[in-house]
């Protein structure tokens, strides 16, 4: 398959690179945005994941265009991989689970709490769903525990998931932070994709809650004893955002989409900079060498 063949397929894939943006995943916060207005008023915003950069990219370009975009906004970017810089964008190369790093995005706002916590964080896929989803939910619960020490009162904490059969559970844990949930699922994200967003707003965590990172939240059982029975189970809205009219990302666009210019493809914005493959690939360069010699 060669590198039109992605072009052709992905309209998101090509939009992305022809608008700058360093992967595709920025649609989806975008329309996110359009449906829940959720950078209103922000002035301080985390991103959970960030690499290679895409939503830190989006938060960078929002916060900076509005009246609320003053000197004083303020972006940290965490995650275990290395990044590419981006203008006005605060990065932090660390766990997510530890305790040190909610210090240091705390100590980046002068000591305040951010006004918004993103996170489009995901593990590598295995095909099996239910291990792919607990795992997933785990991730997402680790964001969770880290967005409990640095987002502040009636903030908003938006984050992939995986939907599966169990996910009530997981709704379950996020109403007891948040009193307004959704589920969205935006035009970008495939239809054959078992990934949505979930949207919580306005945090208000239990009275005399202290934020603790030493034990999981929420121990997830699957199978058939699910405790959320009957009234107890919560059922989240689930919302399909972006605009109808939108590309559909599950369907194959022509080059020519208005008929004015014979497309080129283009080179990703931004490479990845250290992939987990790069050693191997050194390693079959190096054989390869050697055989020739």
């Amino acid at each position: 398959m060669g590198k039109t063949s992605k072009d052709k397929r992905d309209i998101y894939y090509r939009l992305a690179k022809e608008q700058g943006w360093r992967a595709r995943s920025a649609f989806k916060l975008l329309q996110v945005d359009e449906e829940f207005n959720i950078f209103e008023g922000v002035t301080k915003a985390v991103d959970l994941c960030a690499a290679p950069g895409s939503w830190s990219q989006v938060l960078s370009k929002k916060l900076a265009a509005g009246t609320e975009g003053a000197p004083d906004s303020k972006i940290v970017a965490i995650d275990l991989q290395a990044m590419a810089p981006l203008p006005g964008v605060v990065q932090i190369q660390g766990d997510i689970t530890k305790v040190s790093t909610a210090e240091q995005v705390v100590a980046h706002f002068a000591g305040e709490k951010a006004d918004l916590v993103v996170c489009d964080g995901a593990p590598d896929v295995t095909g099996l769903h239910d291990m792919d989803e607990y795992i997933q939910a785990q991730l997402l619960l680790a964001a969770l525990n880290i967005t409990t020490h640095v987002l502040r009162l009636g903030g908003t904490f938006v984050a992939k998931i995986f939907r599966g059969r169990d996910i009530t559970l997981l709704y379950a844990q996020l109403k007891i932070f948040f009193t307004h949930v959704s589920c969205a699922k935006p035009r970008s994200s495939r239809n054959s994709s078992i990934e949505s967003f979930i949207v919580c707003q306005n945090f208000s965590p239990p009275e005399g809650f202290v934020p603790n990172m030493a034990n999981p939240l929420l121990d997830f059982t699957y199978g058939t004893d699910n405790p959320l029975t009957g009234p107890n189970r919560t059922i989240v809205p689930f919302v399909a955002c972006g605009d109808l009219e939108s590309f559909d990302s599950d369907r194959t666009y022509s080059e020519l989409l208005d008929g004015d210019y014979s497309y080129t493809p283009i080179d990703p914005l931004q490479k990845p900079i250290n992939p987990p493959y790069k050693t191997a690939l050194d390693l079959k360069r190096s054989n390869f060498y050697n055989e020739l010699d």
